[in-house]
């Protein structure tokens, strides 16, 4: 649940014939070479949500259901009574730990990400070894222009490459706006963006050999903050840590993609538009099929 932007985003009807931002990453993500969806859901709307969304993919790829329950916890930890707050996207992905098996994709499910950030990111798992030590991911990198609201400030994940296209750090800032120059962050500490830096918007790309290693990082959370009632672990913050202590490896894929995010009401009518743009170019059938 969006709570800036006041409701379910996911499945807000952004397409010309009520396509949600769902739509455009199931139907990318085929025509890119995915076979399968797995869907990371909350149990208590499961019957809900395969009637009014799973089913719409079913016959066009193989639809997975998994669930991120509270009190599924490795090492015997306990949810601390009352609370209600997800464990964060680390937790989200782990969940997935007995269903995915092969090379996999791991998106937002409210963001638009482009055909060409599809493509790549297919491209680089269709070869990686799922036995290399250390373990080959992948991350698209988006221009930081590309990701910035009209509407309001965004944070994101700034992404430090080397030479070799490997992602050696990120660095989070907050409420970052458009500038004259790019963009900027105007909070303490200052800074400036030409708008061309590679940012994480949540499109990664990783093979089984992760699961094991999510385990471990929540476990060392859980261990620090479980007791919190509203602490999160974040997957950017989590794949920093593996590629730090050198258990993977994490390639930046940069695209030119355009990326459409909801994060405030007013952002919809712009993210519309954009659609009809990419329609009318010929990217995009005027309706959708899976």
């Amino acid at each position: 649940m969006g709570s800036r932007y006041g409701g379910l985003k996911q499945m807000d009807p952004m397409g010309p014939n009520g396509e949600s931002l769902l739509d455009y990453s199931v139907f990318d993500a085929k025509r890119a070479g995915f076979e399968s969806v797995t869907f990371v859901i909350r149990r208590d709307f499961e019957e809900l949500f395969k009637q009014q969304v799973g089913r719409r993919y079913e016959g066009h790829m193989e639809v997975r259901y998994v669930f991120q329950q509270l009190d599924e916890l490795p090492g015997g930890h306990k949810v601390p009574v009352g609370r209600e707050k997800p464990w964060g996207t680390t937790h989200a992905i782990w969940c997935a730990r007995d269903v995915v098996k092969e090379p996999f994709a791991a998106i937002n499910a409210d963001d638009f990400y482009g055909a060409d950030a599809y493509r790549k990111l297919c491209d680089f798992l269709s070869k990686v070894s799922m036995d290399a030590t250390p373990a080959p991911f992948a991350m698209v990198g988006f221009q930081l222009g590309r990701t910035l609201s009209d509407h309001g400030t965004v944070s994101r994940g700034v992404c430090q490459v080397d030479d070799k296209g490997m992602l050696t750090h990120i660095l989070e800032y907050t409420k970052i706006e458009k500038s004259t120059s790019g963009a900027e962050q105007n909070e303490a500490p200052a800074a400036k963006f030409s708008g061309l830096e590679p940012v994480s918007m949540n499109f990664w790309g990783f093979t089984p050999a992760v699961f094991p290693m999510l385990e471990s990082e929540l476990l060392e959370f859980l261990g620090a903050q479980g007791a919190e009632m509203k602490s999160e672990v974040y997957i950017p913050n989590t794949v920093g840590q593996l590629t730090h202590k050198a258990l993977a490896t994490c390639r930046v894929l940069e695209t030119d993609s355009e990326w459409f995010g909801v994060t405030y009401r007013e952002d919809k009518p712009v993210v519309q538009e954009s659609i009809r743009r990419l329609i009318a170019a010929g990217q995009y059938p005027q309706t959708l099929t899976a």
